[in-house]
């Protein structure tokens, strides 16, 4: 049978189209693309409880998952009318008139655009200049499993406690956990990123060895980076019930914090979520009317003082100098050219390849101007220092800004 151009569904009084509804988003399970927009219906009052009224940027995965999404600011120009808008005003001085969603219409009108995970800023669209949340992102370093991922998240939870705050885990979709704190919207975002790198230097304090907050990669060893920056100001993360771009269809899913310890990652699927939530629901239901100050998360701010900051390099550039003994390998389009790039390092250093730790390789997906690039570097210090390879000519040198023009300043 031929594959349907479209399909029309009719949701909450309006007419969504959904292109293409038979092609395979998630080759693995069998997943269509109208699977997915029918998976985001089934959960749609808790998706719109993380992403509903907020500006989001779309990452749009048109190509599917085997291909980088790109990440797209600004609303497309025929939007329908039940899509609403509000114009973010960036760091960096440029403005975008980004998408805001209300209702499950909206949900499916942006899954249609190839969506799968959504990523909404802290904010609401009726006040731009105050975020209402605050997010912990505990993202673990590699070689750190599951159980102390858990550990850290039960002292953050407990220095949330301490600060009068309620915090709502979710899996990140991923590998780490993700815990949201619903704060009233009368802080700026400096005031917010604040708090949080606070309450991050805390848990770091509480459970040394186990968590850090280290902002430099190459430092942080095999902990869970507490990772407090996710609150900046024009950063977002995925928000709960999406879906991530894993083979497996993996759902950033809301716990009860009695299901944190048991429960792993991997059993949160657009296939399985579905019934998960007929039969207990939302566990972030009750976020909303948890409101909570940052006024003491700002008060531990002032008594420890200001962070320790990285020192800088001696050449006048005003760069930051890393501490440890770094060399970059590669410089790749998509992840999967990043890890070849690294197993032919490996081949070609095998003495010093088989002295790295873990969390010595460091591959990092770096913001392009649409879409992500990735970089490739090694941490030497557990080789050493007379064993340990020079930096050498990157074995791919791909440059995201090429062919891009800039305007006058």
């Amino acid at each position: 049978m031929a594959a349907r151009k479209e399909e029309f569904l009719e949701i909450d009084g309006h007419e969504v189209r959904v292109s293409s509804p038979d092609k395979v988003v998630f080759p693995e399970p069998g997943i269509t693309k109208l699977d997915v927009v029918r998976y985001f219906l089934s959960v749609a009052d808790g998706a719109l409880r993380g992403a509903g009224g907020r500006p989001m940027v779309l990452k749009r995965f048109v190509k599917g998952i085997s291909q980088e999404a790109f990440f797209q600011k600004r609303v497309p120009e025929n939007h329908p009318d039940f899509i609403d808008t509000a114009t973010l005003q960036y760091a960096r001085g440029t403005s975008a008139e980004e998408t805001v969603i209300r209702d499950a219409a909206g949900l499916a009108w942006v899954v249609n655009l190839g969506c799968l995970d959504l990523n909404p800023h802290p904010v609401r669209a009726e006040d731009l200049d105050h975020p209402d949340e605050l997010r912990v992102d505990l993202d673990p370093m590699p070689g750190v499993g599951w159980s102390q991922i858990v550990d850290v998240a039960m002292v953050a939870r407990e220095v949330l406690d301490d600060m009068g705050l309620v915090g709502w885990p979710k899996t990140s979709g991923s590998r780490g956990l993700h815990i949201l704190v619903r704060i009233a919207p009368q802080w700026t975002f400096a005031d917010v990123r604040l708090a949080a790198e606070t309450l991050a230097r805390e848990v770091e304090n509480r459970a040394p060895g186990l968590a850090t907050a280290r902002w430099w990669k190459e430092e942080r060893g095999e902990s869970v980076f507490v990772d407090f920056n996710q609150n900046a100001k024009d950063r977002t993360v995925a928000s709960a019930y999406s879906i991530r771009p894993l083979a497996d269809a993996r759902v950033s899913t809301p716990l009860h914090w009695d299901e944190v310890r048991d429960r792993r990652p991997e059993e949160f699927t657009a296939l399985t979520v579905p019934a998960r939530y007929a039969e207990i629901g939302d566990p972030h239901a009750g976020m909303d009317d948890a409101v909570g100050t940052l006024d003491g998360l700002l008060a531990l701010a002032a008594k420890l003082g200001p962070a320790e900051k990285p020192p800088r390099a001696g050449d006048g550039s005003g760069r930051r100098a890393s501490t440890m003994p770094l060399i970059e390998v590669a410089r790749t389009k998509t992840k999967p050219e990043a890890l070849d790039a690294m197993e032919q390092w490996r081949a070609t250093h095998p003495e010093a390849a088989g002295m790295l730790h873990p969390a010595d390789v460091l591959v990092d997906g770096m913001r392009g101007s649409s879409s992500l690039w990735y970089r490739v570097r090694v941490n030497l210090q557990h080789i050493p220092e007379a064993e340990r390879p020079a930096q050498e000519e990157l074995i791919a040198d791909y440059n995201p800004w090429a062919g891009r023009t800039w305007p006058e300043a």
